[in-house]
């Protein structure tokens, strides 16, 4: 990496003055282009980059600028949300009207309709959101404008926006949708057009890279912690009890993780990150029967991407093109069953909670963080910085270039200290491989 992996793009100079500046005399704070967020925070690094004489590696901050690129009062915008269903969708989609229609005044504001497929040639007609509209739609789950997965030609998408006369496209979604949202934006820069593109970070499994923190996130391992505990319960409540617990991370267990650390009640925490053996003399089994023949009851949290070594490949992929994962929950519950079947009794209850998760309203400070996450957005779109997604680093907003975001997916390290903390709160070995 350098420093011009960092550098984000911007549509043109910046001259209308921004409606915000009525604030400052109330103490209200604009953020410069000059101002910077480091990446790596240490002193260590910091001398190191003094001594080889280069700038350190860091982002942009984000916040409101006192220069606009756009005119507020001619401005057209659109939002779209894709990939699959998230909690905070609703509450991004209500901050973002909220700050562009009070904050900046600004004219239409297009909610495309099924992720991308709404602004294909036979898209869907968008529909018009105002205030009154998605005043009270935090409340609920999913996301009012729908969503989709799968390719949409982004050429199409680029005439689409065109045709409604869309200054700038908020595209709220994960990896996928990013990847769209880059495709769209180079188009437009291809083209010498003056269309914003700005990404917003939904994924509940928190593995975009240089984005310490996706939205739905904090509520996914939050409501898990309910599955958590009602598998714990269960298991002490039977003879030889076993919760088994199936949770949301297809690469990255920081889901499974963190809602161990929070509910502290887990003695087996199985993530992509570190794979494991099923059998022999350091497979899971093995410690699962020394477990059980010790405390007669366990609880185990499974990422849904962990284990696929232990069976069989597929090459079947879903729409977004990502490869099709096998079931690792129940194929562990019926080997954990065929394994003490001549050892012990026990009984194993099976909790999947994905699809109720993701379809929630989010947690109150998940949707503090959603709302933050908008009025950036807005900020940046406003100063006219495109193929950029807003992030945060360090605690501070930033813009990210999305295609340092989207460059490699994010991981749980297993040397790291949220997998160590993960080690100590469970007491299982470091490595359940012969």
């Amino acid at each position: 990496m350098n420093p011009a992996d960092f550098t984000v793009h911007t549509l043109g100079a910046a001259t209308h003055d921004s409606p915000l500046l009525e604030y400052e005399k109330k103490g209200f704070r604009f953020t410069n282009d000059t101002e910077r967020i480091l990446l790596y925070p240490d002193l260590r690094h910091y001398r190191l980059c003094m001594q080889q004489q280069c700038d350190p590696l860091c982002f942009e901050k984000a916040g409101p600028r006192r220069r606009l690129y756009f005119n507020p009062l001619k401005l057209k915008s659109a939002i779209v949300t894709a990939g699959g269903l998230c909690p905070g969708l609703n509450d991004v989609i209500r901050s973002l009207v909220m700050e562009l229609h009070y904050r900046y005044h600004t004219g239409t504001i297009y909610g495309i309709r099924h992720g991308y497929k709404g602004l294909s040639k036979q898209g869907f007609s968008p529909v018009i959101l105002e205030p009154e509209l998605v005043e009270n739609i935090h409340m609920h789950g999913g996301t009012i404008l729908g969503s989709s997965r799968g390719y949409v030609d982004p050429e199409e998408i680029v005439d689409r926006l065109m045709s409604l006369r869309v200054s700038i496209l908020f595209a709220i979604g994960g990896d996928g949708t990013l990847h769209g949202a880059q495709a769209i934006a180079d188009i437009i820069a291809r083209r010498g057009l003056r269309i914003a593109v700005v990404g917003i970070p939904k994924t509940i499994d928190n593995d975009i890279s240089f984005i310490e923190k996706t939205f739905g996130f904090e509520t996914a391992f939050s409501l898990a912690v309910n599955v958590i505990r009602g598998a714990h319960v269960e298991a002490k409540g039977a003879i030889n009890g076993i919760g088994l617990v199936k949770l949301m991370g297809r690469h990255s267990g920081f889901v499974a993780a963190s809602a161990a650390l929070a509910q502290n009640d887990a003695n087996f925490v199985l993530v992509p990150e570190i794979p494991f053996d099923l059998t022999g003399p350091n497979g899971l089994l093995h410690h699962l029967d020394a477990r059980m023949r010790a405390r007669h009851h366990a609880v185990i949290i499974v990422a849904e991407g962990a284990g696929q070594q232990l069976l069989p490949p597929t090459e079947q992929k879903d729409k977004s093109g990502n490869v099709k994962l096998a079931d690792i929950g129940r194929y562990l519950m019926q080997e954990i069953k065929a394994y003490f079947s001549a050892k012990m009794e026990v009984n194993v209850k099976y909790f999947d909670p994905s699809y109720l998760i993701r379809s929630l309203p989010a947690t109150a400070s998940d949707s503090i963080f959603c709302a933050d996450l908008a009025r950036m957005a807005v900020h940046a779109g406003m100063a006219g910085k495109t193929n950029m997604v807003v992030g945060r680093w360090n605690t501070v907003f930033t813009h990210v270039p999305i295609h340092l975001a989207i460059s490699k997916r994010k991981h749980v390290d297993p040397q790291g200290n949220l997998w160590i903390n993960v080690l100590e709160a469970t007491g299982q070995p470091p490595r359940m491989k012969n």
